[in-house]
């Protein structure tokens, strides 16, 4: 294979095994004898990663290495990392080798059947069950709604040629879902199942809290369906009240209506409530997202680059 290489890989709170990530890659690059170029996003990391991808740069000459001002998340980190790929094929792998180098060679010989991008599909995960069910829920939920069709149970880790990477790069989103805009771009995609690794050591940097706003970036980026629930939220309580009138106009003539009506009274009133304030939340989110889109502000901030 004659093409250029680059591997994207994001970087956060690594400082203590990147080292071994980049052993494996290098042992790769040497199996494969490819011409490689490696860029590191870091990430705002609270430890010292960006010293030691400094020290790495030393040892490994196709090292290109950003880091942002602060901590921007997953997504940005790797969008930003595709902004300085200029290989012919453009992997996205993370930190903690559960993503393996080895497996890449499996995914480059796709594109060189002729496919634009080759993505992994998860066949079995190292994590826990609650995280593996809410994991398996999510993506199935958001491919029955979305408006474009993002393969379930693939992640990031991919690659891509060239093409395909200038074309995810001209949506330029404030919060994107790069999963979700591999897929809206289109060309030729393949899916090849593979089984997930562990990770090597420490702790996923995905707190809950990211994970939720992953998925709120899926779900409002990709679907129109959390503003038919509202419309739908109108009906249900539209159909509610009615019966409720029909029912007490029949109250009323057979002379049954009490004075009290308390009860009923704070039943409609958190009901319809509750439709309101879950129907405002949703128009909010939205409202959010174009504000956000409209400031016009640069999705991410460097602080200092390596090698570029």
């Amino acid at each position: 294979m004659n093409q250029k290489i680059t591997i994207v890989i994001p970087v956060y709170n690594s400082a203590k095994f990147l080292h071994k990530t980049l052993k494996a890659v290098d042992d790769q690059r040497k199996a494969s004898n490819w011409d490689l170029e490696l860029v590191l996003v870091e990430d705002g990391s609270p430890d010292n990663s960006f010293e030691v991808i400094e020290k790495l740069a030393q040892q490994y000459s196709y090292i290109k290495a950003v880091k942002l001002s602060r901590n921007f998340g997953h997504q940005i980190a790797v969008k930003t990392g595709l902004s300085y790929a200029t290989g012919d094929y453009i992997a996205i792998i993370d930190d903690d080798l559960q993503d393996p180098p080895s497996l890449l060679p499996r995914f480059f010989a796709e594109l060189e059947k002729g496919f634009e991008v080759a993505y992994g599909i998860r066949k079995n995960r190292k994590e826990g069950e609650v995280k593996k069910t809410a994991y398996k829920v999510f993506y199935r939920i958001l491919n029955s709604i979305s408006d474009t069709k993002i393969p379930i149970d693939s992640g990031d880790f991919c690659v891509m040629t060239k093409n395909v990477k200038e074309k995810m790069l001209t949506l330029n989103e404030q919060n994107p879902y790069l999963r979700g805009i591999r897929a809206w771009v289109g060309f030729k995609q393949i899916g090849l199942e593979y089984e997930r690794s562990g990770r090597i050591e420490g702790e996923s940097g995905y707190s809950l809290k990211k994970l939720i706003k992953i998925a709120k970036d899926g779900i409002f980026s990709f679907s129109s369906i959390p503003l038919q629930i509202i419309t739908l939220l109108g009906n249900l309580g539209l159909v509610i009240s009615i019966l409720f009138s029909v029912f007490t106009i029949f109250r009323y003539f057979n002379n049954e209506i009490e004075v009290a009506g308390y009860t009923t009274m704070i039943i409609l009133l958190l009901f319809f409530s509750s439709l309101i304030l879950v129907s405002l939340g949703i128009i909010g989110e939205y409202i959010y997202r174009i504000y956000n889109e409209v400031r016009n502000r640069p999705y991410t901030i460097i602080e200092k680059t390596v090698n570029i």
